[in-house]
């Protein structure tokens, strides 16, 4: 077994040193020579499509016109944002509260667009965080993160939020086998088998409102899940995932959880879980986990920290899960449009399983087991298989759908997309990437009704591709046209973080869906909003300084301010008084340990400052918004702890020169 897995360790070393050392062979004529006219969009005019991207290590969205590839935005989620102030506003910070604290980064893996009956419908998107387990949901009217909700019994979320056709659950799977929060940890590590669990949470999705909150957790024997998809159509109510490490290893997991042939596509009947839990099988467990949500009319984020879950424990219910064996350490599971095809990607395999829907009920109701794992039925392979693609290249690691009958797989190893049919699983077509592709990403591709068109590959390694940059090169995608029979090759263009799986719709889909545009003034709850200059004004309570601020192009008001001591806590609550598309204003203030805040129309936002040194400090606006944005300035005058200089503020009023 172990000559096996060192045989297929040399074949993919070698075939890694291949890809990254030189060209794919047959690339000379990889993008088509009207390449350029195709991706090219006219200023002023619009991308057919928006193509939502995680950010990876950076912990944010990024967002592209396709089939420009422009940067049109980067939504902060997970991670502190200079840019915007994210995590830095007395308001944001909630949003990154958790159970352990605020914590400022994360690791952005997959995001997920809302659907409904199995099609996009672009309310929300979903994204997951890896390190501190969490799952966001960004509102696409506002384009900015609306809730974050905490994982409890999770460690590494990883497989996640991947959601059901009508947005029912978002779903998360751990990636590692741990001891429950409050279970007892203080275990030796070598007692993986017996102590250590893995739970997938059933985030349920209000169909109004998309509030979120944990509706149950599933808790399973202690393997890795890797990735997910739910079923569709005719497979509605199940949710399949790749799980590996079927060898319970604790150490070495490169040798020691690639020992068995095979690993595990394993398949939840959440329907059945429902059906437990209403028949009160689900326990009410002990938990700790943070719940933050974004009120748009106060402006303010809330976080409400939780102290149980519900639990089902399947050890004993045999209905509720099943495992079909998939080549050893699958990565992508992905179920094609009609809901009959799940799609395995073993990275050792140098074939891609295909399983049968109609083929795993009936062998469910056969009883058709080759024997169990840790008490779940395990399927007979032949007797849920499809069928095999044959020799499709080396590394199968993600497959997406154009709902033409056609399936799209990446292969990491010898870096290119192949294009087969989902029936006789022929390959089709076959096209270089440049190099090391991860992802892929169709616009729909994992919806029951595809937008095809276009397919952008996420690459890990661009040597060559772009003017270095030193150590590290930018990360990369490239954009395919893949309406024809075979796929070309239009565009790379870089990315900002390392871009794991992506998502995209169509604009007008986005566009015309009520997007937000400014914040309107009369409705703003914030408790510290100035709705005019005349509301403006500086109040002292005890060391705490609030200053109620607004902008408005070209000033602050107001904008002197004296009576600021050393050791004074300042709250600056600044009110955006602009009631235009697209006029934000920013607020910085000299040598603030922070970030500056980026306030959009209409909206309030709070800046903490702490005054720690005699003399006069200066503020203005980081967002060039006028002609005069560089006169969009002030002063404040900070004197010494137990002055007697009085709180006072003004604008517009040159005061008479000092006698002192």
């Amino acid at each position: 077994m172990k000559n096996k897995f060192v045989q297929a360790i040399l074949v993919i070393a070698l075939g890694s040193a291949l890809v990254t050392s030189c060209k794919p062979k047959s690339t000379g004529d990889a993008v088509s020579g009207d390449a350029a006219q195709r991706v090219y969009v006219a200023p002023g005019k619009y991308d057919e499509f928006y193509n939502f991207v995680s950010g990876g290590f950076s912990g944010q969205m990024s967002i592209y016109g396709l089939p420009s590839a422009r940067l049109l935005k980067v939504i902060p989620i997970f991670s502190v944002d200079p840019e915007s102030g994210w995590g830095y506003s007395e308001e944001s910070k909630p949003m990154l509260n958790t159970s352990e604290g605020f914590v400022p980064w994360d690791d952005q893996h997959h995001v997920e667009l809302s659907q409904t009956n199995g099609e996009v419908d672009g309310r929300w998107i979903f994204a997951n965080a890896n390190n501190t387990p969490r799952v966001a949901r960004v509102d696409l009217k506002r384009f900015k993160t609306a809730e974050i909700i905490e994982l409890p019994n999770s460690a590494g979320n990883h497989s996640s939020p991947f959601i059901t056709e009508n947005t029912e659950y978002v779903v998360a799977g751990t990636r590692f086998g741990v001891p429950g929060d409050y279970e007892d940890g203080d275990v030796p590590i070598n007692t993986y088998k017996k102590n250590f669990k893995a739970h997938i949470s059933f985030i349920s999705v209000d169909k109004e409102t998309g509030g979120m909150d944990i509706a149950f957790q599933l808790r399973l024997p202690g393997v890795n899940f890797d990735l997910s998809h739910a079923g569709k159509g005719k497979s509605h109510g199940w949710f399949f995932f790749t799980c590996y490490n079927s060898e319970q290893a604790n150490t070495l997991l490169e040798v020691n959880a690639s020992q068995n042939d095979k690993d595990f596509i394993m398949a939840v009947n959440w329907k059945k879980a429902e059906e437990y839990i209403k028949a009160g099988k689900g326990k009410m467990e002990k938990a700790r986990y943070a719940h933050n949500t974004w009120d748009d009319e106060t402006h303010t984020g809330k976080s409400v920290i939780k102290e149980e879950v519900l639990v089902l424990d399947v050890e004993n219910l045999k209905d509720v899960l099943y495992l079909m064996p998939c080549p050893k350490s699958p990565h992508g599971c992905d179920v094609d449009p009609t809901g009959e095809y799940i799609v395995g990607s073993g990275k050792l395999a140098a074939l891609i399983p295909v399983f049968s829907f109609d083929k795993m009920i009936k062998a469910i109701d056969k009883k058709d087991f080759e024997g169990d794992y840790e008490g779940i039925p395990v399927l007979k392979y032949a007797s849920v298989l499809h069928g095999e693609v044959q020799k499709p290249g080396l590394g199968p690691l993600h497959t997406e759908f154009d709902g033409k009958g056609n399936a799209y797989s990446t292969m990491f190893v010898s870096s290119e997309i192949v294009k087969w049919d989902i029936k006789t699983l022929k390959v089709l077509d076959r096209s270089p990437t440049f190099y090391s592709t991860g992802h892929l990403m169709i616009p729909g591709g994992d919806s029951r009704k595809p937008f095809g068109k276009y397919l952008v590959a996420y690459n890990k390694i661009t040597k060559d591709r772009y003017l270095p940059t030193g150590p590290e090169l930018t990360q990369s995608a490239q954009l395919f046209d893949i309406s024809g029979e075979k796929m070309q090759l239009l565009l790379d263009f870089p990315t900002i973080g390392e871009p794991h799986y992506a998502q995209a719709a169509p604009a007008d889909l986005i566009r015309n869906n009520g997007q937000l545009k400014i914040y309107d003034i009369k409705a703003n709850k914030h408790p510290r909003v100035a709705k005019g200059e005349k509301e403006t004004k500086v109040v002292r309570e005890g060391n705490k300084v609030h200053v109620y601020m607004t902008m408005i192009r070209s000033h602050f008001s107001p904008d002197n301010i004296e009576g600021i001591k050393v050791g004074d806590d300042v709250y600056f609550h600044i009110t955006n008084l602009e009631q235009d598309w697209d006029v934000p204003h920013g607020f910085s203030i000299r040598r603030a340990p922070t970030a500056e805040l980026l306030i959009m129309p209409g909206e309030t936002a709070t800046l903490y400052w702490k005054a720690n040194k005699v003399g006069i400090v200066p503020f203005y606006c980081t967002d060039f918004c006028s002609a005069l944005h560089q006169e969009m300035s002030g002063y404040i005058r900070v004197s010494p702890a137990g002055s007697n200089v009085p709180i006072s503020y003004s604008l517009g009023t040159n005061l008479p020169a000092s006698s002192k």
